[in-house]
C-alpha cells in the first residue's frame, strides 16, 4: 500500500507555463522552468478548432509577447519574442485553471502574455470540451466524477471535519473540484498546501542541508492541532509528479534531508499509519510524468493518453465510479476473508526470473484489502487505484531471494532491475542494474529498513497490468504486481494492532522503521502457495493470478 509522502517541505508557488494570480507588474520575473501539464492537456493540439471567444487585454512592454494569430486552422508566424510558437495553437499558452483575472506566461520565453485575461465558467467548459479526435470524450463530466469519487469515497470528509489537500500546482483543476466537493459533503473547512516540482528541485540542489532540515514547530503542530480538535482532520494527497525530479542531484543529501523530515513529522505519521484519521492518495497527469511514460508522443498526446489511462484504471470511464468501485471492493473483501480463513503462517513466491522467497507472517497477522476505517468508524479508501490484498510479514522470518519486476522511484530517482537476498528477515545482499547505490541508501535509512513491513498480493490480470503501461509511480505500479514494502508495518495488519504499543507490536514481529517503500516483485508466471498453521499447503496464485 502506498503511503502519504511528506518528504518535500516546500509548498511554494512558481513554475513555467503556469497562471499565477498576482496583479502587480511581472516584467522582471525570472524565466520559469517547468511546463504545466494541465493547460497543455486540456487545451490540446486540436481542441481549439472552433475556440470560444476568450477576450484578452495587453498593455505595456508585453503587448508583443502574444502567440501568433490563428487563421483557417493554421498558425500564422512565430512568437514575436521567442520565435518558438510557430506550430502551436494560439490558446495553448493559456492556463484555464479558474475563472477570474489571471496572468499567463509565454511557453517559449517566460514573459507574461498579458496583464489580465478573464475566463468565465462557460468559456472554461468550452475549452475542456472534446473536439473530434483530440481529447478524452466527456472529459469535464469524467473529471468531476473522478473528483467527487476521490473526495466522497476516497478521503470521505465528515460534517464538521477539516480537509487538508496536499497538491502540486499542476493538479490545481482537480484540487479545485475536490475543494467544492468536500464543502458540499459537509466539510467544515478545506485548505490546500501547494507544492511545485521546479521549486522542490531548486531547493534540493541549491539549498544548504542545514536550511533544508531546519524545521519549525508550527509545521508539525498545524497537523496535530487539527487532528486533536473536536472535528478532527483528514488529508488528501493529489500527485502530479515528475518521476525523476531529483535526477542528477546528490542522492545522499536527498536521503538525509528526507530522513530528517520523516523523523520530524513522525508524530503526525502515527495518525496515518494507524488509520486514526482518513487519508487518501490520487493522481492526475503532469507533463514530465506523461513524457516519461510515452517518450515517442508529443507532450499533448502523452498527457491525453495518461488521462485516459487514469480514468480507465480508476474505473471512471464507465461513468459510474461509485458503483464500479463498490463491486470491486466487494470482490477484494471476499478474497481477504478467504485468506484470513486459511490461518496462514507463511507464503512462498516462486517465478522463472529467479525469485524464490518465503515470507513468514507476523503473529496474529490479518489480511486486509483496499478499504480502511478510522478510529471513529469512518470508512475511507487510502489508495486510488488499488487492487491489493495485503498483510504484515514477521520481521525475523523472511528468507530467500527476490527480483524486482518493475522500476521503482525513490527520492525522485529510479532503481531498475533490483534483487535482494533475505536471511532471517534481514537483507544480507542486494544489487540493481540501475540505482544500486540508491537502493543501498534506502536499505540504510534505519535499522528497520532492511526488513519488510508488508507483503501484498496483486494479480497480473489487474486493469493496471493489462494496460501494458509502466507508470513510474508506486501508486499505480504496485497495483499491477505483487509487492513487498521495505520498512514499517501497518499496525492494522495484526489483530487489534492499532491499540497496541510499539513494544507490543514488536513482540508480534511487526517491523518498525521511518520508511514504508513498496517495490514490485510479481511476475506473469508467479506461483504463490501458503502454508497453514495446521500444516496444509494451499495454492494462492497460478501463472500470476488468483487461484482461489
Amino acid at each position: 500500500m502506498s503511503t502519504i509522502k511528506s518528504d518535500r517541505t516546500s509548498w511554494e508557488l512558481g513554475g513555467h507555463f503556469l497562471c499565477v494570480k498576482i496583479f502587480h507588474a511581472m516584467s522582471n520575473m525570472p524565466k520559469p522552468t517547468v511546463a504545466s501539464s494541465v493547460s497543455r492537456a486540456k487545451v490540446s493540439k486540436s481542441v481549439m478548432k472552433h475556440p470560444p471567444p476568450l477576450p484578452h487585454k495587453t498593455s505595456g512592454v508585453h503587448k508583443n509577447c502574444l502567440p501568433p494569430r490563428r487563421k483557417a486552422g493554421k498558425v500564422n508566424g512565430p512568437h514575436a519574442v521567442c520565435g518558438q510558437h510557430s506550430h502551436k495553437p494560439v490558446y495553448q499558452t493559456f492556463c484555464p485553471f479558474s475563472t477570474g483575472w489571471d496572468v499567463f506566461f509565454c511557453f517559449g520565453c517566460g514573459h507574461p502574455l498579458g496583464k489580465r485575461v478573464y475566463w468565465t465558467q462557460d468559456q472554461l467548459c468550452a475549452v475542456f470540451t472534446r473536439r473530434k479526435g483530440t481529447f478524452v470524450e466527456n472529459f469535464n463530466e469524467l473529471l468531476k466524477k473522478y473528483a467527487d469519487f476521490i473526495v466522497r469515497v476516497g478521503v470521505n470528509p465528515q460534517p464538521g471535519q477539516t480537509l487538508i489537500i496536499r497538491c502540486s500546482l499542476e493538479a490545481a483543476p482537480l484540487a479545485r473540484l475536490c475543494v467544492r466537493s468536500a464543502f458540499e459533503a459537509g466539510a467544515r473547512d478545506v485548505q490546500v498546501d501547494w507544492n511545485d516540482n521546479a521549486v522542490s528541485r531548486s531547493r534540493m540542489e541549491l539549498g544548504s542541508e542545514e536550511a533544508l532540515t531546519d524545521f519549525k514547530p508550527y509545521q508539525l503542530r498545524r497537523y496535530l492541532d487539527y487532528a486533536e480538535s473536536e472535528g478532527s482532520v483528514c488529508v488528501l494527497h493529489l500527485i502530479a509528479d515528475d518521476p525523476e525530479v531529483y535526477a542528477g542531484l546528490d542522492s545522499a543529501k536527498i536521503s538525509r534531508v528526507n530522513a530528517a523530515n520523516r523523523n520530524f513529522m513522525a508524530p503526525w505519521r502515527e495518525y496515518t499509519m494507524n488509520d486514526r484519521v482518513q487519508w487518501s492518495i490520487a493522481a492526475m497527469p503532469s507533463a514530465p510524468w506523461a513524457k516519461k511514460m510515452f517518450p515517442d508522443l508529443d507532450t499533448d498526446a502523452a498527457i491525453e493518453k495518461l488521462w485516459q489511462l487514469i480514468f480507465d484504471v480508476c474505473r471512471v470511464t464507465g461513468g459510474d465510479p461509485v458503483g464500479e468501485w463498490k463491486a470491486h471492493l466487494d470482490r477484494l473483501m471476499t478474497l481477504r476473508d478467504k485468506m484470513n480463513a486459511f490461518d496462514l503462517e507463511s507464503v512462498h513466491f516462486k517465478s522463472s526470473n529467479g525469485t524464490d522467497l518465503t515470507v513468514g507472517l507476523a503473529d496474529k497477522a490479518s489480511w486486509e484489502s483496499a478499504g480502511s476505517r478510522n478510529e471513529k468508524g469512518v470508512d475511507f479508501l487510502p489508495n486510488i487505484p488499488t487492487e491489493e490484498v495485503f498483510t504484515a510479514p514477521h520481521k525475523d522470518k523472511v528468507n530467500g531471494v527476490v527480483y524486482g519486476t518493475k522500476p521503482y522511484v525513490f527520492n525522485g530517482q529510479l532503481i531498475k532491475g533490483f534483487h535482494v537476498t533475505f536471511q532471517d528477515g534481514k537483507v544480507v545482499e542486494h544489487g540493481a542494474e540501475e540505482g544500486a547505490d540508491l537502493l543501498g541508501q534506502l536499505l540504510d535509512t534505519d535499522e528497520g529498513a532492511r526488513s519488510i513491513g508488508e507483503v501484498a498480493l496483486v494479480p497480473a490480470s489487474s486493469p493496471i497490468n493489462r494496460s501494458g503501461a509502466l507508470f513510474y509511480s508506486t501508486l499505480f505500479d504496485e497495483n499491477a504486481a505483487c509487492h513487498i514494502a521495505f520498512g514499517a508495518s501497518y499496525p492494522g495488519t495484526t489483530a487489534d494492532g492499532t491499540r497496541l504499543s510499539k513494544e507490543e507490536l514488536l513482540e508480534r514481529g511487526m517491523n518498525q522503521s521511518a520508511i514504508h517503500e513498496d517495490v514490485m516483485i510479481g511476475a506473469e508466471d508467479s506461483e504463490i502457495t501458503g502454508k497453514c498453521r495446521d500444516g496444509r499447503t494451499v495454492t494462492l496464485f497460478q501463472n500470476g493470478v488468483w487461484a482461489l
